[in-house]
Parts: C-alpha cells; sequence; structure tokens
C-alpha cells in the first residue's frame, strides 16, 4: 500500500506541475493586454499614457521574457502564492477561499443526490417486474441524461420558484435556495449513473452465485442489495468520479443561471475581465481537485473489490 501511494503521490505531482505549465500557457495564448484592461485606457479619467502602462507592466512582471515569467510563476506556485488579481487588488488565494463555500455547499448536495437518485432508479429497474415500469425508468434516465443543464435550470425556476413559489429563483439564502440548482446538477449525472449500474447490475445478476443464492431461498431484493450490487458497483464508481469532476464544471452554468456566488463565477468573470492570476489559480485548483477525486476512486475500488489489489494488479495474478 505504502508503494502504490509514493507511486501515486509522484504521479499527481507529475499530473499537477503539467496543469501549472499548460495553465500559464493557456492564460499567455488568450488575446488582448491586460494592462490595457486593467486600465480600461483611462487613469482617474485621463487617457493612460504609455509611461504609466509599460510601469504597470514592469509591475506584474509581464515585461520579463517568456521563460523568466514561467520560472517565477512556477515557483511562487509551489508556495501556493499566485499573486493578487489584477481586477481587484485581493490576493488570488483569498479569492478563491471567498467564492469556494458557496460552490462546495452546492457540491455537497448534488452528489449524494446523484447517487441516490441513480443507483435508486438502476436497483428499482433490476427488481421491476412489470415491463411498463421498467420502459419508463429507463425513458427517464434517457431524458435525464440528455436535458441540458441551463434548459433544466430555467424550467425548475420557472415551475418552482415563478408559478410555484416553493424556492427562491436566485441567490445564496440557507438551504432553500441550494434545491434548485442542486437539482439542476444532479439529474443529468443520476441518469447517467443509473443507466451504467443498471446494465452492470444486469450483468451481475445472470452470475451463477446469484442463482445460487436465489436457490437458497434469498429474495431479489437482497440479492440485488446484499450480493449484486457491490460486485457491479465498481463500473458506476468509474462514472461517478468522471462525474464529480464534470458536476464542478457544470456548477459554473448552474451558477450563473441561478445568479449564486461561487468558483465557476469567479472563473468566468476572471476569464471575461483577463485576470491572469485568478486564472491560472483556478486552473490549478480544479486539476489539483481532479487528482484527489482520481486517487479516492483508486482505493475504493480496492474496498468494493478484494481481487483489485492497492499495487494495481489482482491477487490471481499475485499469486501465479
Amino acid at each position: 500500500m505504502s508503494r502504490y501511494l509514493t507511486r501515486r503521490l509522484l504521479s499527481m505531482l507529475l499530473v499537477l506541475l503539467v496543469a501549472v505549465t499548460l495553465s500559464f500557457a493557456i492564460v499567455h495564448a488568450l488575446p488582448g493586454d491586460p494592462v490595457e484592461q486593467m486600465l480600461d485606457g483611462t487613469v482617474g479619467g485621463v487617457q493612460a499614457t504609455p509611461e504609466q502602462k509599460a510601469a504597470l507592466r514592469h509591475e506584474l512582471g509581464l515585461d520579463r521574457p517568456i521563460a523568466e515569467q514561467y520560472l517565477t510563476f512556477l515557483g511562487h506556485a509551489l508556495l501556493g502564492d499566485f499573486g493578487r488579481s489584477i481586477s481587484s487588488g485581493q490576493p488570488t488565494v483569498e479569492a478563491i477561499a471567498d467564492a469556494a463555500p458557496a460552490s462546495f455547499a452546492l457540491l455537497a448536495v448534488a452528489l449524494p443526490l446523484s447517487l441516490l437518485l441513480g443507483v435508486g432508479v438502476a436497483v428499482v429497474g433490476t427488481l421491476a417486474r412489470g415491463r411498463g415500469l421498467r420502459g419508463a425508468l429507463s425513458a427517464l434516465t434517457v431524458l435525464g441524461v440528455s436535458m441540458p443543464g441551463y434548459w433544466l435550470g430555467i424550467v425548475l425556476i420557472e415551475t418552482l420558484s415563478f408559478r410555484l413559489p416553493l424556492f427562491p429563483a436566485t441567490g445564496d439564502d440557507g438551504f432553500r435556495s441550494l434545491v434548485l440548482p442542486a437539482v439542476t446538477l444532479a439529474v443529468p449525472s443520476a441518469g447517467l449513473i443509473a443507466q451504467v449500474l443498471r446494465g452492470s447490475l444486469r450483468a451481475t445478476l445472470a452470475e451463477p452465485y446469484v442463482t445460487t443464492a436465489l436457490a437458497k431461498g434469498a429474495s431479489p431484493a437482497r440479492v440485488n442489495l446484499r450480493h449484486a450490487l457491490r460486485n457491479a458497483a465498481l463500473p458506476a464508481v468509474t462514472v461517478f468520479g468522471m462525474l464529480v469532476g464534470g458536476l464542478m464544471g457544470g456548477a459554473t452554468i448552474v451558477e450563473i443561471v441561478f445568479g449564486r456566488p461561487g468558483l465557476g463565477r469567479l472563473l468566468v468573470t476572471a476569464v471575461a475581465q483577463r485576470d491572469l492570476t485568478v486564472v491560472q489559480a483556478m486552473v490549478v485548483f480544479v486539476g489539483a481537485a481532479y487528482i484527489l477525486i482520481n486517487l479516492v476512486i483508486d482505493l475504493l475500488y480496492s474496498w468494493l473489490d478484494p481481487r483489485v489489489t492497492a499495487v494495481g494488479g489482482r491477487s490471481d495474478e499475485r499469486m501465479a
């Protein structure tokens, strides 16, 4: 286990270095001049002079060779220092810390909801005996996957905020304001989880040990929940790990539709204002989050299936 974790940590550092490098390259490849956007052509209502622009460019280090800028950025990034926001002057890490709680609260509701809906629909779909119910659940999963998030959010606002004033349409004011954004994020993810898990459950229920358990008198529900579900969960766990990253990206659209603060709106604003330091820090932050999610998924694999060892092989292969 220790060797596996060491290799994983080293690979995480390598991927994080690539993320830092790509964030630097992409941001500097964007069109436009951040100095021009910061000054907006004027200083105190007076047209900015070339000397003022040059002074600000020197202060930001944008007049240095690109290699020197990269090495400076890399050194500061390793220390967790991404400088100050070009647009607001606030420390970049502080700006991210201020925006993160709202996004984390949204994900903390949307992730369990998507998992609960997806697993519930898949299990009920395999237990249902009527073809009509199975077909309806199958169609429901397809509908959930195919609905664009922004469209679903608008429909929920129109239905449950304007026509039936049950939940706030916008803002970040307690749990009630989280319900509609969380449902908007969770429904498409739940549909995909249900599709993958239902197919895996059907294959698992055809295994001989399931037939043996049924022959011994176990009920179909017990066989599904106690025997088949854990073995069938591996593909769904993989999809869920990918969806966590997708939900982080989808939160950007949801935050805009529902007028919520958060990391998504912070990133969109930074890109629009060409706030280099915030964009770079956000790319590194999201890259680190993806890396940690993948590590958790790998460890969860070895817990769900003892045949999958922490060193990346299988117990039967090691014994051979």
